[in-house]
């Protein structure tokens, strides 16, 4: 553990819009963290690949100049900014690890500390507007918890909030916080239709890692319409970003169309509290749970899991 961590923390949650000119993206996120730090967040987090609008709404190999070494620059210059406010940062940006290998990769900034390290994104989709295999090589680091300055923080992103299996092996590796970079939104013709659902069902999915793993859980979300490049449709990011207590209960929630900073006071005793009240961790049956490495149980033959 880096230092001592608090017993109470302020988390600041950065919910924000994006242009399509990095520079003006990471100054506008900069002073974002500036005004979550000037309202005594000690733990800021940014969206999903802020730097840029979510190009993953078409297959371009275009994009693939936006990619940056991690660390590189956008590291170096959200360390300085950490350093000055004193301040832990989380984000995801766009990794480029070597010629034709590339990742969606979270950095962990921790103010004096600088930078901590990176977690590559694991579950990596393939779904109409959001093409992220074509881009991204999946994570190869594991699921993990990085020590700071606040504390225990498990950091993944986005598609990686719907696996209780990442969720759970995270908080395994120590982490008392589940952070999640998010670029989650409805394409617009389903709204009517199917927008409550699927927004309920992100947050409820979440809030139950929350309650299993007897953790904290900070998503930061984009906001705004991104219009598809070629076509009249797009994508409007639904903001909502949130905090919830090792209960589920949720602590802050931010609108859905604004681009706001959300800060939340969290009590750290409640993650004792909780893990001592519901012993989840302690009643675990590992040695029930090998099936879990196989992609499905096929009852019907004798190739159970191939």
């Amino acid at each position: 553990m880096i230092g001592v961590p608090p017993e109470r923390l302020k988390v600041g949650v950065v919910q924000m819009s994006m242009s399509t000119n990095p520079a003006v993206n990471l100054d506008r996120a900069s002073k974002l963290i500036s005004k979550a730090a000037g309202e005594g967040a000690k733990l800021v987090c940014l969206p999903e690949l802020f730097s840029w609008r979510y190009f993953c709404q078409t297959e371009d190999p275009a994009h693939f100049a936006l990619a940056e070494p991690v660390p590189g620059s956008t590291t170096k210059v959200l360390e300085a900014l950490a350093l000055e406010l004193e301040v832990t940062v989380v984000t995801s940006v766009f990794e480029r690890r070597a010629p034709g290998i590339y990742h969606n990769t979270a950095i962990v900034i921790d103010g004096k500390g600088g930078y901590l390290g990176k977690y590559r994104k694991m579950h990596i989709p393939d779904d109409p507007g959001y093409y992220e295999k074509f881009y991204f090589a999946p994570g190869d680091l594991g699921f993990k918890s990085f020590s700071t300055q606040v504390g225990e923080c498990g950091v993944m992103v986005c598609w990686d909030q719907w696996y209780p299996e990442a969720a759970r092996l995270t908080a395994l590796d120590g982490a008392h916080i589940l952070i999640y970079p998010t670029a989650i939104g409805w394409h617009p013709e389903e709204i009517a239709t199917l927008g409550a659902r699927q927004h309920e069902a992100w947050e409820l999915i979440q809030r139950s890692h929350a309650i299993a793993n007897g953790c904290f859980v900070v998503a930061a979300n984009r906001v705004g319409f991104e219009a598809h490049p070629n076509e009249s449709t797009g994508i409007e990011f639904w903001g909502q970003s949130f905090v919830c207590a090792p209960d589920g209960r949720v602590l802050g929630r931010a609108p859905s169309v604004e681009e706001v900073v959300l800060t939340v006071d969290l009590d750290l005793a409640e993650l004792e509290e909780s893990r001592v009240s519901w012993p989840f961790l302690r009643d675990r049956r590992i040695d029930a749970y090998s099936d879990l490495t196989k992609r499905f149980l096929d009852r019907e033959g004798d190739n159970a899991g191939d």
